[in-house]
């Protein structure tokens, strides 16, 4: 079942021909779904390489020597077989531009988790323990953009989508034997969330930690600075880092600087970034309407002791309930909303469908 029946020459797919051939043959019920891609000096995350499963074994696409995707649309839609992927997020946000919604989804190391593995288990371990096979990590810093691709590569990412059935079987088996297949199946149509595949603008400022007790003027300024930032990265296609460091907007945020000199003075900001984008960041600075002393900033107070002691109670419910089910308890409830039950946020606020249903009255009880 996992032997390799492909040579790397022929498991390498880089004409329209051949694509058009493979696609014919992609008609059982699941396919596995693997990407190669670069992202340090762009954005938006460029395609390398595209890993299927087919009847006859795996099979690498070329992307960068077809020019695109277009064909694999309706393979990969909705109206296509179950794509199995690992940690499939990435693999979503990388491939909709060229192929739009990727559905339907098994994501295999969500019901990993489920099943009762590490909540972040890695497919390389996925496949040790359920599969009894070690995977080489020989190209784990490979440049997937450059070419030609050697045999040795290609092998490495064929490997990447080789187990993804053969996991995919097992796993259900054993989720079907918990009964929790209506929650894997609640969690995989969570995880097509369009938001999470292209994030708006509007909120890269919930990147931003540790502004609580900020006033309303400069949190005003982070969510435009932040949004400004992100269409403006979008737009040239460059890493959000290149366009304004994170440490240089927060402290834009902090400082509130008037005027071009000011500005200048802000610690690790580039002279690019004032002589190009000066105008814009006053323009935003003046538009949050910051009183002149801007109000000061909020100390940093030792946690409230009583909300530390109602989230630990919290935890210690969550742990039980994860040991008996034994799964992690990060799971049914993560550090966050637990925070944010113990603040008073109703319970099916927080957690939804399952979560809820499982933890909502002990945690309610515990709150």
């Amino acid at each position: 079942m996992h032997s390799r029946t492909m040579s790397s020459s022929t498991a390498l797919v880089a004409t329209r021909a051949a694509l058009e051939d493979l696609i014919g043959r992609l008609d059982g019920d699941a396919i596995g779904v693997d990407t190669e891609f670069l992202r340090e000096r762009t954005y938006r995350a460029e395609l390398c390489l595209l890993q299927l499963t087919a009847p006859a074994g795996p099979v690498c696409v070329d992307p960068l020597a077809l020019g695109e995707l277009e064909p694999l649309r309706h393979v990969l839609g909705p109206q296509g077989p179950v794509k199995v992927l690992h940690a499939a997020r990435q693999d979503l946000e990388v491939l909709a531009p060229l192929v739009g919604s990727v559905a339907p989804l098994f994501d295999t190391q969500i019901a990993a988790a489920l099943a009762g593995f590490p909540a972040q288990v890695g497919y390389a371990e996925l496949v040790r323990r359920l599969l009894e096979l070690e995977l080489p990590k020989g190209q784990t810093r490979t440049d997937w953009s450059r070419r030609p691709l050697s045999a040795e590569q290609v092998d490495y990412a064929l490997d990447d989508v080789r187990y993804l059935l053969p996991l995919r079987e097992r796993l259900l088996e054993e989720l079907d034997r918990l009964q929790r297949l209506d929650w894997l199946a609640e969690d995989l149509l969570a995880l097509q969330d369009p938001a999470l595949i292209t994030p708006d603008p509007a909120n890269a400022w919930q990147r931003f930690k540790g502004t609580e007790g900020w006033d309303e003027g400069r949190l005003l300024l982070l969510r435009s600075l932040a949004e400004w930032r992100e269409r403006r990265a979008i737009a040239r296609n460059r890493p959000r880092g290149w366009i304004l460091d994170d440490a240089v907007l927060r402290e834009i945020v902090q400082r509130v600087p008037r005027d071009r000199l000011q500005l200048s003075h802000i610690e690790a900001i580039p002279e690019g970034v004032v002589k190009h984008s000066g105008d814009d960041i006053l323009a935003l600075l003046e538009a949050a309407r910051i009183p002149e002393p801007p109000p000061p900033l909020p100390r940093r107070e030792r946690p409230d002791p009583q909300l530390v002691a109602r989230t630990k109670r919290l935890s210690q419910k969550v742990q039980g309930v994860a040991q008996e089910l034994n799964v992690a308890p990060e799971i049914l409830a993560t550090r966050k909303d637990l925070e944010a039950i113990a603040r008073g946020i109703e319970t099916d606020k927080v957690l939804r469908g399952w979560r809820a249903t499982l933890l909502g009255e002990t945690l309610r009880a515990t709150a």
